[in-house]
């Protein structure tokens, strides 16, 4: 009776050998980003688990997941042979399996799965436990982060920055001052919306888009060369930095490479989602210290108002008005120190906007100047005009010391 029970045993695993494991799909809900669908079902610890998921949805990690679409998650699906997940799946790593099995119990209690494996013969094995151990330890391999290439400490290396345009995309590290810190940088408008334009009282178009993205990629090339990781969230890969001052206004802009909303609020939502994504991808890989600048120009119906670069921060996060007031402070010193008799007048001050309440890293909102008025406009015309607005926001991030 007992080889007869054996051999029972065995005809049942040769049979449950013709199963074909398959990868779990499921649908995108409203909302629901590549990092927060994969922190859903507790894939994102593991590097692996992201490539895997482009790889088999044939995506890239800025792309974003359409509603009601179904997406191949790295997770893939047994039919658990009632004897051991060991047995079932091939592996000898005891500790491996009770990885397994405390998975699939996560994602009972999470309501992600409706049955107990024990009772469904269906057992889900994530892709890290079957392509990233280690044979003989049982132990998962930690895989290098897919945001940023990695670069050498010494002095000389180059990054290549293709948004950056032919001929800036080599941005030489110059130190690691800023390892180790993710920056988003947000210019206003964009696609379907230009901002704000100075039209009938200008010899040129000015766009609002086109002068806050040309200032955001400067001030993404000092970031960058001092190690800091950041995530341009508003591109446009025809554009590059430019050294012209009449720059022409086109609508190929994108959020991450997705097509940019003509609805504001869809916009707004757009952006702030895809830099609230990353953020908690970050803070699950233990890094704390993220920051956003969102650049605009602003706009007055009387040509003859000047104003000067002004600030906005959160009402409640006394990081965001230490980030604000920080920059402004640098702002009054760079204008004292080069016009001594001007008179700074740029603002600190709270205001209810989405990119300020709706986003998780500490934020500051930056208004450059009143795009109607003739001499508020070299402030963006002028190409070394912008770059001097790059380098003191640069310099007022550093001094705020977050």
């Amino acid at each position: 009776m007992k080889y007869f029970l054996s051999f029972l045993m065995l005809l049942a695993c040769l049979s449950l050998q013709a199963f074909e494991p398959y990868y779990f799909s499921v649908k995108a809900a409203k909302g629901e980003g590549i990092y927060s669908l994969l922190r859903k079902y507790q894939l994102l610890e593991y590097d692996c688990n992201t490539s895997k998921f482009l790889e088999l949805n044939k995506i890239k990690i800025d792309d974003h997941l359409i509603i009601g679409k179904e997406y191949l998650l790295p997770v893939k699906i047994y039919e658990y042979n009632g004897m051991s997940i060991r047995t079932t799946i091939g592996i000898n790593q005891w500790d491996q399996a009770v990885r397994i099995k405390n998975y699939n119990e996560k994602i009972l209690k999470k309501n992600l799965r409706s049955t107990h494996y024990g009772d469904s013969n269906i057992l889900w094995v994530p892709h890290h436990e079957l392509e990233c151990v280690e044979e003989e330890s049982g132990k998962v391999k930690e895989k290098p982060s897919l945001e940023q290439p990695k670069v050498s400490e010494k002095k000389g290396t180059y990054r290549q920055v293709e948004l950056f345009g032919d001929e800036n995309k080599m941005v030489e590290i110059l130190s690691q001052n800023m390892k180790g810190e993710v920056y988003y940088l947000v210019s206003g408008h964009g696609g379907p919306d230009p901002g704000a334009q100075c039209t009938e009282t200008c010899s040129h178009t000015l766009s609002e888009d086109e002068y806050a993205y040309d200032i955001v990629l400067r001030l993404a090339r000092y970031l960058i060369a001092q190690s800091a990781t950041v995530h341009i969230i508003v591109q446009d890969k025809n554009d590059g930095i430019r050294e012209e001052e009449y720059l022409n206004n086109d609508y190929d802009e994108t959020c991450l490479g997705q097509k940019i909303p003509i609805n504001k609020k869809l916009r707004l939502r757009q952006r702030s989602n895809a830099i609230n994504d990353l953020y908690y991808a970050y803070i699950n890989k233990g890094i704390s210290k993220q920051v956003a600048i969102v650049i605009h120009v602003d706009s007055y119906l009387n040509a003859d108002h000047k104003v000067d670069t002004y600030f906005y921060h959160h009402k409640t996060s006394k990081s965001s008005k230490k980030l604000a007031t920080s920059l402004q402070k640098t702002f009054k010193e760079k204008y004292n120190s080069y016009q001594k008799n001007r008179g700074y007048k740029g603002t600190v001050k709270t205001r209810n906007l989405h990119m300020l309440t709706q986003t998780l890293p500490t934020c500051a909102y930056v208004e450059l100047g009143n795009i109607q008025n003739e001499y508020d406009q070299k402030r963006i015309i002028l190409p070394s005009n912008r770059e001097a607005l790059a380098k003191w926001l640069y310099e007022g991030i550093v001094a705020a010391q977050l």
